[in-house]
């Protein structure tokens, strides 16, 4: 069992995403065959997909309308990965396979790989670098968007082949398509306690707890203005978040209709 990543020893942290599907076992398959996690359970029209043991993703199979990337709703599901090495293997395979992708990043925290899944909902898969060599400025994180050096990457296999998501990955952040970032901030510190580590005006938020880069990125960058999300499309049915500070189960709604569920740490 690999060591609790450092995202999830903050207080507040994103434990599970629910999503709404036209086609549950296409995604299914998609989540397992290319992200890697495994099925858990099946329960009426819902599939729980995880790593090892742990429940990360529930997909509802839904008569829904496709989603509309202009609205607000989820930009991308940020799978973490325990270590650099396992990023590596996963690239190694989406390299061999052909696996499209969106975008290969280095956001100085963090290593990060982009895919779309087959009804548009968005993916990263990431490893963080060591906390202890992030930059701060006071309460800001030093991020940034650079290209990834693949074969750096690569470099980091040694040999190995990917064989799933392992025991320890989690859901390490949330990224959300809002109407308006600053609004977003605000109902985010009052509602959770979050703290911003970087801000971009109306545009892009990152928020976390615990002095983890981020566990809730909200941007209006192709849905500014956006309105309250329509209930009948696909993509965010809703996000569990586990808080030290809970003291039982709640649920709340963000301005966009974003169902966000409290859970308390387990003893």
């Amino acid at each position: 069992m690999n060591d609790v990543s450092f995202a999830a020893k903050a207080p507040t942290y994103v434990s599970k995403i629910g999503i709404k599907a036209k086609d549950a076992d296409l995604l299914s398959t998609y989540y397992q065959d290319v992200v890697g996690l495994r099925e858990i359970s099946r329960k009426g029209q819902s599939i729980t997909l995880g790593a090892g043991e742990t429940p990360l993703l529930e997909i509802e199979q839904a008569t829904v309308r496709a989603d509309d990337p202009q609205s607000a709703g989820l930009y991308h599901t940020a799978f973490l990965l325990p270590e650099r090495a396992d990023l590596a293997q996963w690239a190694k395979r989406a390299i061999d396979r052909r696996i499209p992708i969106v975008g290969a990043s280095d956001h100085l925290v963090s290593e990060a790989i982009y895919l779309t899944d087959p009804e548009g909902n968005g993916i990263e898969i990431y490893a963080d670098r060591p906390h202890e060599k992030w930059t701060w400025n006071g309460s800001t994180v030093a991020m940034a968007t650079e290209p990834l050096d693949v074969g750096n990457l690569l470099a980091e296999t040694d040999g190995r082949p990917w064989s799933g998501a392992p025991d320890g990955t989690m859901v390490g952040h949330l990224h959300l398509r809002v109407g308006n970032a600053k609004e977003a901030e605000t109902w985010w510190q009052s509602e959770l306690g979050l703290d911003t580590v970087a801000a971009y005006g109306a545009a892009a938020v990152f928020m976390s707890t615990g002095g983890y880069h981020h566990h809730v990125a909200a941007n209006a960058w192709q849905s500014r203005g956006a309105g309250r999300r329509d209930n009948d499309r696909s993509g965010l049915a809703w996000a569990e978040f586990t808080s030290t500070n809970a003291k039982e189960e709640r649920e709340i709604v963000d301005p966009w209709g974003n169902l966000i569920r409290i859970v308390p740490t387990k003893a």
